[in-house]
């Protein structure tokens, strides 16, 4: 009726997410501009930090009972060097480089999509909805990506320490692990690795929400200098790093050639608790924190410069 007031839902959205904020509130990202911005992001970052990715992975695999073929992560990068030359530390990044291009993709557009339903009328998001949105992120690409792709990443580098690697190449191993495995073969540990993922982006998506908003004050549009955006992402890397290496530490054995020895995620880490000790949920933490303080900051600079490219050739008003 005419003069009355007319009841709208806070998750309802005009077509065209970019004019949906009120004038003056905060911009909305369009979601395939985020898919497009994350995988550009995440290729060009992976490319960048992958020696830490596989320095990491092989800390991580090197069990206490066998005994331990590496002394740290000085000695892991001379062994691998000295045997395979510096190419062999980037040995598996075409697994990892396929790989994380739609999982940035996925990250980013799923996040855009759900925080666009939940902003406030001004369009800004708070730290525990940001924390919700990114672990809806996390979730989706643990199980659309991360899981089959990170579990190749790992066959390919646990092989590489066999005395005869039988992995030729990222399409021969996809191959040979499907022959042998079959598709389950790529989705062992899908529960740490959800686990892992999702407490991942949740995390780092609270933290960069919170710092952002911080930053801005009162004006939700308030331009953030590049390096400003990539001490937040480092900050929240490490946030993230602190809070979840035992799930990745255990995502890794779930993934290596010798996850046959775990009947699944608890048993795997009780074992690790019960024969090596609680240091061992903390293994490769060093590499991964000089990695993922790399990773999330680049990725969030060159994701964030990408969209305003796209703002400029992409109208989505």
């Amino acid at each position: 009726m005419s003069g009355q007031p007319r009841f709208v839902s806070p998750f309802h959205r005009p077509q065209c997410l970019a004019a949906a904020a009120p004038a003056g509130g905060a911009k909305f990202t369009h979601p395939g501009k985020a898919i497009l911005a994350g995988g550009i992001a995440g290729g060009i970052e992976i490319c960048i930090t992958f020696p830490t990715e596989y320095v990491k992975t092989q800390l991580q695999l090197d069990e206490k009972a066998n005994p331990p073929k590496y002394r740290g992560i000085v000695d892991c990068v001379k062994q691998t060097v000295n045997g395979h030359g510096v190419r062999g530390l980037y040995r598996g990044l075409s697994s990892l480089l396929y790989g994380s291009i739609p999982k940035a993709a996925v990250r980013f557009g799923v996040f855009e999509f759900l925080s666009n339903k939940v902003r406030d009328e001004n369009g800004k998001l708070d730290g525990m909805t940001g924390f919700l949105c990114g672990l809806g992120a996390g979730v989706a690409e643990a199980v659309f990506v991360v899981c089959p792709m990170e579990t190749v990443k790992v066959k390919f580098i646990h092989d590489q320490t066999s005395a005869n690697p039988k992995y030729k190449g990222f399409f021969h191993g996809v191959r040979e692990i499907i022959r042998s495995q079959g598709l389950k073969g790529t989705y062992q540990g899908l529960t740490a690795t959800v686990l892992k993922q999702g407490s991942n982006q949740a995390i780092r998506f609270y933290v960069m929400t919170s710092l952002r908003n911080w930053y801005r004050g009162d004006d939700p549009n308030k331009k953030i200098n590049p390096l400003v955006t990539g001490m937040f992402g480092a900050v929240a890397g490490a946030a993230s790093v602190f809070g979840n290496t035992p799930l990745d530490v255990i995502k890794t054995r779930m993934q290596g050639l010798e996850a046959h020895k775990y009947k699944g995620t608890v048993d795997c880490a009780i074992k690790i608790m019960k024969y090596e000790g609680v240091k061992a949920f903390y293994k490769g933490t060093v590499p991964r924190l000089g990695r993922v303080c790399m990773d999330v900051a680049l990725v969030f600079i060159i994701y964030d410069e990408v969209v305003k490219v796209l703002n400029i050739v992409w109208k989505t008003d």
